[in-house]
């Protein structure tokens, strides 16, 4: 399985059926007990939280949050740069990657071109170049109608960019005179135009970077953000029973979401750093209010105008994810009992967080899109037909990833069937050796090698091979098997270099018009800082969270021979 995942010779989803196949022939499981293990409780957890993401983008309330937080957070460029990646890794915490980076690539790439047309008009009004290209006005306020900078003009060679340029882009800085010459005697409109178009080509690769590469640092951030959490998840349940539910929503989200903040933070330092320059107080636009950033904010002004008030749908929506959250965090916070454990879980957990997942989802295929109205005739006297509900089946059967739920059970069932066989007990023996190693350094010379296999294979097939090793690891050795499952799980997302890596990468490369070598500078440093940053959440505060310095009882109990 771990070959055929490796180079997708069968569709991910059918290798993942394998076990259902040659368990029972090989007498290794029970036809019945294999196909229990493809609907799970981390299932159920996973599909909740995908319908509820469903109803979101049906509804369009993720392109609201979007352009109202850029409203807050402006459109100077490393103010921009913030806004969409902050932005983007919220989205990911919620909806998939993949749907977050679609929506916010035309939005950055909107604004961007609406800040360089502008300049390069100024350009030509104070050169005394006419502006009228026909007699048509700026087109650059329908964000459908956006069209690539014009690969034509960049004839230039980049690093032949005069790096003082920069100090000339606002002509109403210029003097007459200074105006006159640069126009006469040396830098033409043309060239001055040209140096504009390069420079906002190179912030629109970085800015498409940036999109793709928050993404997947903000799907880390919650359980359900992204498939190798889940995975976590249901291989801790299923190879140590006892745990207690030591990984849930609440307990996750305290660790990961302030090692989401740090990563994210660190990588729009470096994106900051490798695309827009250091000259920070300009990027921040510093007591300078230019048109080009007033028309690039008028932009996003007019397209979260043309939403609308906000509907009873969106409303509805906004409610019950709104809900969720809180049901999710509140269930079994950890410091305090929780509404489940009160109510339900005195005796045995009945209620999980994929029970509060289904509930709330659930809730979508009932309640309608409009408000119901006491006559059931319409204004023209006909008989009005009840309002659709907020989510119907048509859709989740359209956009539902069936392959990705079949690729999550064939996980939990390879790890079931190696504890079955005795594999994961033999590969536990062979690991001792590494007792002689430090904890630290094996957790980072793990998260390495998961960083560069994901690189090339699924992250989900990455995490579903390499947590059940680790496990029996762990416990062969005496360390807290969360210390290596968790870094582990985490450096799966970091797909940084390449465009077949993920999704999110490859929607981003071929919008951006990237090169395959951009795009493994960029990622390579985020790699080395994903490592780094995810090896110093587990060493701090992860320990509180966790006691991971103490080999806990439930580890010695687990379902391994």
């Amino acid at each position: 399985m771990a070959i055929y995942w490796c180079t997708e010779c069968l569709p991910l989803a059918v290798t993942a059926l394998l076990p259902v196949i040659f368990y029972p022939m090989l007498g290794i499981m029970e036809g019945t007990e294999v196909c229990v293990q493809y609907l799970k409780d981390s299932n159920m957890l996973f599909i909740g939280g995908l319908l509820v993401a469903m109803a979101v983008e049906k509804w369009n309330l993720h392109t609201r949050i979007a352009l109202h937080v850029l409203l807050i957070l402006g459109v100077k460029p490393s103010l921009l740069l913030i806004g969409i990646m902050s932005t983007t890794a919220f989205l990911s915490m919620w909806i998939s990657n993949s749907a977050s980076t679609a929506m916010m690539l035309p939005i950055a790439s909107a604004v961007l071109q609406q800040m360089c047309d502008t300049e390069i008009n100024g350009v030509e009004r104070d050169c005394g170049v006419a502006v009228a290209n026909g007699g048509e006005n700026n087109q650059a306020y329908e964000m459908g109608d956006v069209g690539e900078i014009d690969e034509k003009k960049l004839k230039a060679k980049e690093n032949g960019i005069n790096k003082d340029a920069d100090k000339n882009d606002d002509p109403k800085d210029m003097t007459e005179n200074e105006t006159s010459k640069v126009y006469h005697g040396g830098l033409t409109v043309e060239e001055r135009k040209r140096k504009i178009l390069q420079k906002y080509e190179k912030w629109r690769k970085g800015m498409c970077l940036s999109v793709c590469y928050s993404a997947s640092i903000g799907g880390t951030a919650t359980l359900t953000g992204t498939t190798p959490n889940v995975i976590l998840q249901g291989q801790i349940n299923e190879i140590y029973p006892d745990n207690g539910g030591i990984i849930n929503f609440a307990s996750w989200f305290g660790f990961a979401f302030p090692n989401m903040l740090i990563m994210l933070v660190l990588s729009w330092l470096w994106l900051q750093c490798m695309f827009f320059g250091l000259n920070l107080k300009k990027s921040f636009g510093c007591g300078a209010k230019k048109d080009d950033d007033m028309e690039a904010y008028q932009l996003i002004k007019i397209q979260c105008k043309n939403l609308g008030r906000m509907s009873f749908a969106e409303g509805s929506v906004l409610a019950i994810f709104t809900l969720l959250v809180l049901l999710w965090f509140t269930r079994e916070p950890g410091f305090i009992p929780g509404w489940a454990t009160v109510l339900f879980n005195q005796e045995k957990p009945f209620v999980t967080d994929g029970t509060v997942a289904i509930l709330m989802s659930s809730l979508l295929f009932c309640i309608p899109s409009k408000l119901p109205c006491c006559s059931r005739r319409s204004e023209d006297g006909t008989s009005s037909d009840a309002p659709v509900p907020l989510l119907q089946w048509d859709l989740v059967h359209e956009k539902m990833p069936w392959n990705v739920i079949l690729l999550l059970g064939g996980g939990f069932a390879l790890a079931h069937g190696s504890d079955k066989s005795g594999l994961s007990a033999w590969l536990g023996e062979s690991l001792i050796p590494l007792q002689n190693i430090p904890p630290f350094a094996i957790s980072i010379l793990l998260c390495l090698l998961v960083a560069v296999f994901t690189e090339c294979s699924s992250n989900t097939a990455t995490t579903s091979l390499f947590l059940p090793i680790l496990a029996s690891m762990a416990t062969a050795i005496k360390i807290h098997p969360l210390y290596v499952m968790i870094p582990c799980t985490i450096a799966a997302s970091l797909a940084f270099m390449l465009p077949v890596a993920t999704p999110p990468n490859a929607i981003a490369f071929s919008y951006g018009k990237l090169k395959v070598i951009e795009m493994a500078k960029a990622g390579f440093m985020l790699n080395i800082i994903g490592v780094a940053t995810i090896n110093l959440a587990i060493n701090t505060w992860g320990v509180a969270l966790f006691q991971l310095d103490t080999f806990p009882n439930w580890a010695n109990s687990t379902n391994t021979p």
